[in-house]
């Protein structure tokens, strides 16, 4: 017998392509209400119209905010859409996929990472996060045992060329996850952190050295293949089941065992 999902709630910080929009697809799939945080161009328009049709064909209802996730104002608004659109609206999951960073060398280019890099890549790929928890909970927004999951990489414990900046914020966002599952576990609120595998996604066309990353695991991977999106977004819509209550405050690598490799 299916859960009725028509209070609940999938907040995507980042949902509009990649691992993000392939969650939103498997949790609509399900008849979860999403709200989707982006950031994206007008030449987009026509498209995520097509996507919004194919989202709530279950009879769902999504919400599409196109503002920058890290500013205080984004958390207000949106957290709002979500009340006005639903009195008894419950977030089952919240899902951290922003991909927004610097991905430059640290020296011997034109362009070097500078310190406001740092700063600029590491509030919108992991600070934020702590704003997003803290205004949900504070709204008593989310459902009893509610499920935080946030997308990592190897670069948070491996030097990869042009993305240092990247690599910090990753592994400041793992930290903020294991506090996060710490301080909010007497609230029944989870937090865990995936590893995915090499993904082929818009924001991972955009890292130099893309291809060489492609071709390496390839090679790498045991399995066979790369990472999909929907490979990422099966772990998360698994971490929000009753089954998975007891997984908090880890890192869960979803790569086909690249990472053994």
């Amino acid at each position: 017998m299916m859960q009725d999902n028509t209070h609940r709630w999938i907040v995507l910080l980042g949902g509009s392509s990649g691992i993000g929009l392939a969650t939103a697809r498997l949790f609509a799939s399900k008849k979860f209400n999403l709200l989707i945080v982006h950031r994206d161009r007008r030449e987009r328009k026509e498209e995520l119209s097509d996507i919004n049709d194919q989202l709530t064909t279950q009879g769902n209802k999504v919400i599409w905010l196109n503002a920058d996730a890290s500013l205080p104002n984004t958390i207000q608004l949106a957290l709002d859409e979500i009340a006005q659109a639903d009195s008894k609206a419950q977030v089952t999951c919240l899902l951290h996929s922003i991909a927004r960073g610097n991905v430059k060398p640290l020296v011997n280019a034109e362009k070097v990472l500078s310190r406001q890099d740092f700063h600029v890549t590491a509030d919108n790929m992991a600070f934020n996060l702590i704003d997003w928890t803290s205004e949900i909970h504070g709204r008593s927004l989310f459902e009893k045992h509610a499920s935080i999951v946030a997308l990592t990489s190897e670069g948070s414990s491996r030097a990869i060329a042009n993305y240092a900046a990247v690599g910090v914020a990753k592994a400041a966002l793992e930290a903020v996850c294991r506090s996060i599952a710490k301080e909010y576990a007497p609230f029944h609120i989870r937090c865990n952190v995936i590893q995915s595998g090499i993904c082929i996604t818009p924001s991972f066309s955009m890292i130099p050295g893309h291809e060489e990353l492609k071709a390496t695991a390839e090679k790498r991977n045991p399995s066979g293949r790369l990472t999909l999106p929907e490979d990422v977004a099966n772990a998360i819509y698994l971490l929000s089941t009753p089954e998975a209550r007891w997984i908090t405050g880890t890192i869960i690598p979803v790569d086909g065992g690249e990472s053994i490799s």
